[in-house]
């Protein structure tokens, strides 16, 4: 089982303190700003996507080392990209890619990006958390769904994302049952395309659905074209105040 309380040394707690799941931003090259305000003091961030192409890439990256270098030492947990293509990708592909990860980029757990969320596919996750975890020494793992899944799921990870998608859906979506059975701290929900003068609306619904880990943005995904958590929301202060400030050890 995971260790929720749990926390490597240098890393923040996730704890159930309303905070900011950062899904991962674009190169450090291309949105510097971006990244560069992640250390902020004060910013309530649970962790940080490091996303380098679609995964570790195929070498060190000099830019992401430095990024990756500044969270860590500010105490900002750093999380590697693992693209699961809905169960295509095999387990020793994923497992590949993390070794990279571990070995470049010192990360501190894994985002299983677009995780199956099926009855059937469990077995092969497991499997790979469980194999993921012994190369972490623990870790946290985030199962990037982006739905509700079969509940068995939750067993097997620190957090699911049971939500990601635009506001338009969001605001009237309605959470799985299941879900009241666990604490805040184990979901997330990422949300797109949310207008500034919707922000209250939209946190009160990731409180009442009990999600403790987000992140809005204005951004958009232009009918699948773009990838709208590649750059900083317009609103990124507005938002920043309005959860406020977040709990590190």
């Amino acid at each position: 089982m995971p260790h929720l309380t749990s926390t490597a040394v240098g890393t923040a707690s996730t704890g159930a303190v309303l905070g900011f799941g950062i899904p991962g931003y674009a190169h450090p090259l291309l949105a510097p700003r971006e990244w560069g305000e992640l250390t902020r003091p004060g910013t309530p961030l649970h962790w940080v996507v490091l996303n380098v192409g679609g995964g570790p890439g195929t070498r060190p990256d000099p830019k992401c080392l430095e990024a990756a270098g500044r969270l860590r030492n500010a105490g900002i947990r750093v999380l590697g990209h693992l693209d699961a293509t809905y169960g295509a990708r095999t387990s020793g592909e994923l497992l590949f890619d993390a070794h990279r990860y571990l070995g470049w980029y010192r990360v501190d757990g894994f985002l299983l990006h677009r995780c199956p969320a099926d009855r059937a596919a469990l077995p092969e996750v497991r499997r790979t958390v469980t194999t993921l975890r012994e190369r972490l020494d623990g870790g946290h793992i985030v199962l990037g769904h982006g739905t509700h899944p079969y509940p068995g799921y939750v067993e097997h990870a620190d957090q699911l994302v049971t939500f990601s998608g635009p506001w338009s859906d969001y605001r009237w979506s309605q959470v799985a049952e299941w879900t009241a059975d666990h604490p805040p701290e184990r979901f997330c929900h990422f949300v797109h395309g949310v207008p500034r003068g919707h922000l209250d609306e939209a946190l009160r619904v990731a409180r009442w659905q009990g999600a403790a880990t987000i992140y809005f943005t204005d951004r958009t995904d232009s009918g699948g074209r773009t990838d709208p958590w590649e750059t900083m929301p317009g609103y990124w202060d507005d938002i920043v105040s309005r959860v406020g400030p977040g709990v590190s050890e």
